[in-house]
């Protein structure tokens, strides 16, 4: 984008005054900028919280009410909110597992309530069994040995 042109006025004292509203209008844009980054930074913060608490949420209620309850938060939701991990419990051979939610393959808005579809048991799968994983909770650390250790 090219400058923008100001033309020069002919008397001294209009020059003088527009070379004045110029310094200010630039050394407003820096206080400006300054004050974006960091409302920025605030609501980034707000939003972090907001996905740590609806992820705090939705386990109390999967806890209290044991299944998977809509509406549930998103994958990047969790993530956001120090909830990178997944609790599943094969429904045939009861064994725990952790899951990481970032290295699931997913769209933006996908919901974790959703996931129960996708998961299997991985042991089951071996016996040619299929069966599907119930979800627990959102974790914020692997809780549960990978198997094969």
């Amino acid at each position: 984008m090219a400058p923008k042109y100001h033309p020069t006025p002919v008397s001294g004292s209009h020059r003088k005054a527009l070379q004045k509203e110029l310094r200010a209008a630039r050394g407003m844009t820096g206080i400006l900028a300054a004050q974006s980054d960091e409302m920025r930074a605030k609501a980034d913060a707000l939003i972090r919280q907001a996905d740590r608490l609806l992820c705090e949420s939705w386990n109390e209620r999967m806890w209290a009410d044991g299944e998977p309850i809509d509406p549930s938060p998103t994958v990047d939701q969790a993530i956001n909110g120090g909830f990178p991990w997944l609790e599943i419990e094969c429904s045939r051979c009861r064994v725990k597992r952790d899951v990481s939610l970032a290295e699931l393959p997913h769209v933006v808005s996908t919901c974790i309530h959703d996931l129960a579809t996708r998961l299997r048991c991985e042991r089951c799968a071996k016996g040619g069994k299929r069966p599907l994983a119930t979800l627990l909770q959102l974790a914020p650390g692997q809780r549960h040995a990978p198997e094969g250790l």
